[in-house]
């Protein structure tokens, strides 16, 4: 084999090893996103995750130096995941009542009670580890953008201030939600943001 086909072969070889190790380190990730939804912070350890994505244990610590950054890393792609979900699901939605506006807002918010639960109890550990902040400062900046393009949509154009009321209104009732499981809690949650559009609306 001569010199330039030798390096063509070394390059393709070279490429097809990066993209094997990608696709090792985005299984690893799905399953650590998998775990966070069904048993939260605690679940997330090497050994699960690389059982679950059928992959050697050796593997994760080749790829994560430590659970933590395992964590932040699924954290990250976490709150991508989401962001994106709201999004299309805010693209979807149309002009309509107040009341309808607050049901858009809500169920924008709320595609996956599993993952939901996973994303709110990461969020809490960001307050103790300082490496989770900015992660979980990129969801609040998302979901405040989704907050506005649903309310100009629904021709309740508002300032920043009146964006984070309602961001933070919904994101309240929707933790009530997560946890409590009240019957009927959805329909009153709706109620409520309802309310609080109405009086934003009035104040003006």
């Amino acid at each position: 084999m001569t010199g330039p086909a030798r390096r063509e072969e070394g390059g393709k070889s070279r490429r097809g090893t990066q993209e094997r190790a990608l696709r090792r380190r985005e299984a690893l990730l799905d399953a650590a996103v998998d775990l966070l939804g069904e048993g939260g912070f605690t679940a997330v350890t090497h050994r699960a995750v690389a059982e679950r994505a059928g992959i050697p244990l050796a593997a994760t610590s080749y790829y994560f130096s430590s659970r933590d950054e395992l964590v932040a890393d699924a954290f990250a792609l976490l709150v991508e995941r989401d962001l994106l979900r709201m999004r299309a699901s805010a693209a979807e939605a149309g002009a309509g009542s107040l009341v309808e506006s607050a049901r858009t807002i809500l169920r924008t918010y709320a595609p996956d009670r599993g993952r939901q639960l996973g994303l709110w109890e990461l969020y809490l550990q960001a307050g103790r580890e300082p490496a989770l902040q900015h992660i979980a400062r990129t969801w609040t900046d998302g979901w405040h953008d989704i907050v506005r393009t649903l309310l100009d949509r629904a021709g309740h154009p508002c300032g920043d201030d009146e964006v984070r009321f309602v961001a933070t209104l919904v994101s309240g009732l929707w933790l009530e939600l997560l946890v409590e499981d009240r019957p009927g809690s959805p329909e009153r949650a709706g109620e409520t943001v309802a309310r609080a559009l109405r009086a934003i609306t009035e104040c003006r």
